[in-house]
């Protein structure tokens, strides 16, 4: 019972995790780190990319699936919710939305139709995978884990879709923890910077265009996740750097902050003028 006990108890009292992918990145990280405390958790894994097969010692199903449409949430949640319910798969259940991704130009750069997927895949299906399976969480408790982003705390021009939907993440997890804090469920909402995964690579960078300084490991933010997780936080900033950048553009007019994030992301133009990256 997760929204009762400290985040060790819940991770041990987990022992079906449900994640989007946990192909590469952060999501892989997680199994990781989950695994290392709970060597009993099962995880259900549901990406476009099969993740490595040693994954989780075995532990992991993956569920080939397409999040960017309605047709694909459909077919990937009833999938979840039969395997949540088939033997063997018993104790809490732990959610972790995590898949997404972010396209780089002037909108709607590079097309609507790419725009609308981002949409879907970062905001409907995380939505739709949580009101499917939330009774069965409430049931049998657990934790819901939303990975949303620095760029949700300010708008994002050249990123624009993409900074609103993890600003719509970011919202909504807060008030679903609020509305669920008195139920056995426990939501937690992550924010992490710049993280050394597939995002700048998948987006044609040759390299990342912030410096590895400012930026975190996969591995360092699950595991202030885990730690946010284990004192009962409904919202963590990974990183002192990113944590001091929120709360200093928290405190500037929002219309200055635009105009300084523009002046920043526009000096990304000097690499592919439109990129897309996916997580």
């Amino acid at each position: 019972m997760c929204a009762a006990s400290n985040g060790t108890e819940c991770l041990l009292s987990c022992g079906a995790v449900v994640i989007t992918g946990a192909s590469s990145g952060i999501g892989e990280e997680f199994v990781k780190a989950i695994t290392a405390r709970n060597c009993k958790a099962k995880f259900f894994n549901l990406s476009r990319t099969s993740p490595n097969e040693a994954l989780a010692s075995g532990q992991l199903q993956h569920c080939p699936a397409d999040l960017s449409s309605a047709a694909g949430q459909d077919a990937a949640t009833t999938a979840a919710e039969t395997w949540l319910d088939g033997a063997g798969q018993e104790g809490g259940i732990l959610l972790i939305n995590n898949s997404g991704f972010g396209s780089f130009g002037v909108f709607p750069e590079p097309s609507l139709e790419r725009s609308l997927q981002m949409i879907d895949l970062n905001m409907r299906a995380p939505v739709v995978l949580t009101g499917r399976l939330l009774s069965r969480i409430k049931e049998r408790g657990g934790a819901v884990i939303n990975i949303s982003s620095t760029a949700a705390f300010q708008p994002t021009p050249l990123f624009a879709i993409y900074g609103g939907t993890k600003a719509f993440m970011m919202n909504w997890s807060l008030g679903l923890w609020r509305e669920l804090r008195d139920t056995k469920v426990h939501v937690l909402c992550v924010c992490p910077g710049p993280t050394g995964t597939n995002f700048f690579r998948a987006a044609g960078f040759t390299k990342a265009p912030v410096s590895d300084k400012m930026g975190q490991t996969s591995s360092q933010v699950v595991q202030e996740s885990l730690q946010a997780l284990a004192s009962r936080q409904p919202l963590v900033v990974c990183g002192w750097s990113n944590k001091l950048a929120v709360m200093i553009s928290s405190r500037i007019p929002r219309v200055w902050v635009t105009m300084l994030t523009y002046m920043t992301l526009k000096k990304l133009r000097n690499c592919p003028t439109t990129t897309q990256s996916r997580n």
